[in-house]
């Protein structure tokens, strides 16, 4: 059974917490979680957004099939419309933690309310959270605190602009420790880089491109065990070129080999390279060379 939870007092009642505080957002004490239900896993699609900080995490977490470098301070992202399933078994030792509960409604009509889209971690998948070192995962607490305190103030007229500014710098600030994750991990990355090619080499084989066409920017991150956000972050901050760039260079390439050291007509490459339509393979291949497929085969004759 997947539950719907439309709003924060949903989402404190199914995790057995008091009654918020506040309609819109509430900050949680982990540790005070306990899930109703009697079921080993509980599902649900959420309506608003979460930023949790995790620790006494069991068990070893890896990033794709890489070891993470951390063992606590775990930082993870939900945007509305996300199912989330997690286990209700007691572990070992209790979890802690914050999480930070934001309803949409509490952004509306501010720049925050368009901002907070443009974050691509609230795309990541959990097994991509953000590792924090203990100087990080301190301002990060620091912040959240901050925000409860403010909205368990007496509410007034400059209540909701302070938050705002407050979770608009928490944001600033998860984006700033990704990308240092991203920076320290140059070799994991490398390791991407290299599966990469090898799940292109996949994909673009004869056989495959026959079967499946053309593979999309989910079919490739779906191979390597990430999210398409997760991977297009990855390979802009390593390749300064998005996932799709990786898939049209790969595709160019053998459109290139074809129409240089074959005699196969236009409509047969394109075929072969995974198009519908010879349309289609001949848009594709002036786009990007500023000639048409012919002309390009033109010049080796």
């Amino acid at each position: 059974m997947i539950h719907h939870l439309k709003n924060i007092a949903s989402f404190h009642q199914i995790s057995g917490l008091a009654k918020a505080e506040h309609p819109l957002i509430s900050l949680v004490d982990y540790s005070l979680v306990s899930y109703q239900t009697d079921e080993p896993e509980i599902s649900w699609v959420q309506d608003f957004y979460t930023i949790g900080l995790k620790r006494n995490i069991q068990g070893k977490f890896k990033y794709g099939q890489l070891p993470y470098d951390f063992d606590e301070g775990l930082l993870s992202f939900v945007a509305p419309g996300q199912v989330v399933k997690l286990s209700t078994a007691k572990p070992g030792v209790q979890p802690s933690g914050l999480l930070l509960v934001i309803h949409p409604d509490f952004l509306w009509n501010s720049p925050l309310a368009n901002k907070i889209k443009t974050y691509d971690f609230f795309g990541y998948a959990i097994h991509e959270a953000l590792f924090l070192s203990e100087k990080e995962e301190i301002i990060i607490t620091d912040l959240m605190e901050q925000i409860k305190r403010e909205y368990h103030s007496n509410i007034d007229a400059f209540s909701q602009t302070i938050i705002l500014s407050q979770i608009d710098l928490l944001l600033s600030y998860c984006e700033r420790f990704y990308q240092r994750q991203f920076l320290t991990r140059k070799i994991n990355n490398q390791e991407i880089l290299t599966k990469l090619e090898k799940v292109l080499e996949k994909f673009f084989s004869p056989q495959s491109l026959a079967e499946k066409g053309i593979p999309s920017v989910q079919d490739i991150a779906s191979e390597l065990y990430l999210s398409p956000n997760y991977l297009g972050t990855v390979l802009k901050n390593s390749t300064k070129k998005t996932t799709k760039e990786h898939i049209q260079e790969k595709l160019l390439s053998l459109a290139k080999e074809k129409l240089s050291t074959t005699t196969l007509g236009i409509s047969e490459i394109a075929y072969e390279l995974g198009f519908e339509h010879s349309q289609s393979f001949n848009k594709f291949f002036k786009t990007r060379t500023m000639q048409t497929p012919l002309e390009f085969r033109a010049a080796f004759n």
